[in-house]
């Protein structure tokens, strides 16, 4: 069948958009340096991590929805990935998901994971310090069931979740404060939708989709996300942890091929991102490892008109400022991520021009043969 010239050019126009979306991949905005190994642990009952949070004195650790009972415990654990304490719980959890702890130390544990979204209620376990069992807190979301691996907690000690869904994840806030043995509504608060990126993992692009964790900084003035594929860390101003997630631009950190990345936590002094896998349908033998990545280097402030730099400016040292060196993993972190953006926007307006000038040569070549018919 002979296709119209006006036929032919849309088809071109087609062509060329489609080539152009399956040849250029957006870099990462960072790529961590190699990640260092923390611990192993050890213990078999602790095969299916998907919560960890950093203490003074080592690890808090849960696995989600184990079948034997004595994997359905909090586990603390030294600094050495040695299971020192367990407590368990007065009942059954459904899936416990995610950890966090509190200002007064205060072990929050989420049992928030529904993959089939059937539940009713979720529910949050509060261990105080030196108690003997944590108390059952449950919540009910206001649109429906949801999956929610994510536990954070705002400046002012509320829980935050983070729904685990493609596309744009849900932030949830209780309506008002917990209450043992009653039932307390989620509100939505906001949404936070993670950037594209290109790390490999054992899920492909949907691993790269879905919130996996999370975790507030030490100090409150960071909030990191995972998924199974990459961590994404936004700056937290007053607390407000909502507006960070839903409002800000996040620095990126690459975690790949991770078995099955499903926590994430900082370490105590906030200087690294700590991670640990499940290691359940892995290969006899492998054990869960922490492992440790350098933080992304927060960016410069803009100045509109920076001043002429004189003798006496000299350049603080990496040791005074707290600054990365050009040797560090956190240069070497930023350093990528500018010359990728600078890349990918090079390669895309390169893309651009040639997509300009094949388009021009296709009209001219239309209008050529109309003269020609005429």
């Amino acid at each position: 069948m002979t296709r119209r010239p006006a036929t032919r050019l849309s088809s071109l126009l087609t062509t060329l958009l489609v080539v152009g979306t399956a040849t250029v991949a957006v870099p990462d905005p960072a790529r961590a340096a190699a990640p260092a190994t923390v611990c192993r642990v050890r213990d078999g009952r602790l095969t299916e991590i998907s919560g960890m949070v950093a203490t003074d004195s080592g690890f808090v650790m849960v696995n989600d929805g184990a079948d034997e009972a004595s994997r359905r415990r909090i586990f603390f654990l030294d600094t050495r990935c040695a299971v020192v304490r367990t407590v368990a719980y007065p009942s059954r959890p459904r899936d416990t998901e995610d950890l966090a702890v509190g200002a007064d130390g205060t072990v929050w544990v989420a049992d928030t994971g529904d993959n089939d979204r059937t539940r009713s209620t979720v529910a949050l376990w509060k261990l105080a310090p030196g108690a003997r069992r944590p108390v059952l807190h449950r919540l009910a979301y206001p649109d429906g069931a949801h999956d929610a691996e994510a536990l954070l907690l705002d400046g002012a000690g509320r829980p935050v979740l983070v729904t685990k869904q493609g596309g744009s994840a849900g932030v949830y806030l209780p309506a008002g404060p917990l209450r043992a043995g009653a039932t307390v509504p989620l509100t939505l608060a906001g949404q936070v939708r993670l950037p594209l990126t290109t790390t490999p993992n054992p899920y492909s692009f949907f691993g790269r989709r879905l919130v996996t964790g999370g975790a507030v900084a030490p100090d409150g003035r960071r909030v990191v996300l995972r998924t199974y594929a990459d961590a994404f860390e936004y700056e937290v101003t007053d607390g407000d942890v909502v507006a960070a997630l839903t409002g800000g631009t996040p620095r990126t950190v690459a975690l790949p091929d991770e078995p099955q990345g499903e926590s994430v936590s900082y370490s105590r002094d906030g200087r690294w991102l700590l991670t640990v896998s499940e290691t359940a349908g892995q290969p006899p033998g492998t054990r869960p490892t922490v492992l440790r990545y350098a933080r992304p280097a927060a960016p410069t402030p803009a100045v509109s008109s920076p001043p002429a730099p004189t003798a006496s400016d000299a350049a603080p040292t990496a040791a005074s400022s707290g600054a990365p060196t050009a040797a560090s993993p956190g240069a070497t972190a930023t350093a990528v991520a500018r010359s990728g953006v600078d890349g990918t926007r090079s390669l895309l307006l390169g893309v651009g021009v040639i997509v300009a000038g094949l388009l021009l040569a296709a009209l001219v070549g239309v209008v050529r043969a109309r003269r020609t018919r005429h």
